[in-house]
């Protein structure tokens, strides 16, 4: 898991490798260390942690705003609430 900023009002979360529920809980920390406003993108390689991640965006209001899949690699962009 890496977690970096890669500008000014945007980050990066790494979980490929992981499995759930890890990733979720990984997206989970790292949207509390970014400000509203502020975009999280987060790298995941598990097709099932998009349905957690998906599903926690909804019931916290943060919004995916982008998604690419190249190959099994999953990018969201996540806008935090």
């Amino acid at each position: 898991m890496k977690f970096e900023k890669l500008e000014e009002g945007k980050f990066r979360l790494d979980v490929k490798g992981y499995v759930c529920p890890h990733p979720q809980i990984y997206t989970k920390k790292a949207l509390t260390k970014v400000a509203s406003g502020e975009i999280l993108e987060v790298l995941f390689d598990n097709p099932s942690s998009g349905e957690s991640i998906s599903t926690m965006c909804d019931l916290t209001g943060d919004e995916i705003v982008e998604k690419h899949q190249v190959g099994g690699q999953f990018t969201w962009d996540i806008q935090k609430a």
